[in-house]
């Protein structure tokens, strides 16, 4: 399973910005080994983010996104103590949900 993801979610004026560190190696498919094998595509295709159990965003991603990407958005009507989800899926059928609280 992937590693865990950095999630920071801090609220202002009654809206909460949310960074998020999603760590996976996102190869393209187009990309040689060293035996001149082509490596094959493994990438994040989805994603969905909820604020206390309700999705506010989804997004569909494809292989041009690099490794370890980062995501940033802000969440109108967010505030201190609530619970912010982000979940992927990879185009291996992997997956990894992550939570955190506004501060």
């Amino acid at each position: 399973m992937a590693d865990p993801m950095r999630i920071r979610a801090q609220a202002s004026g009654g809206k909460a910005t949310v960074r998020v560190l999603m760590s996976h190696e996102m190869e393209t498919g187009q990309r040689r080994d060293s035996a001149g094998k082509l490596v094959p595509a493994w990438f994040i295709q989805d994603i969905t983010a909820s604020l206390n159990g309700k999705p506010v965003l989804t997004a569909e991603w494809g292989p041009a996104v690099s490794k370890n990407p980062f995501l940033q958005f802000t969440i109108k009507g967010a505030k201190a103590g609530d619970k912010v989800s982000i979940t992927w899926k990879d185009n291996k059928g992997d997956s990894r949900t992550d939570e955190a609280t506004v501060s």
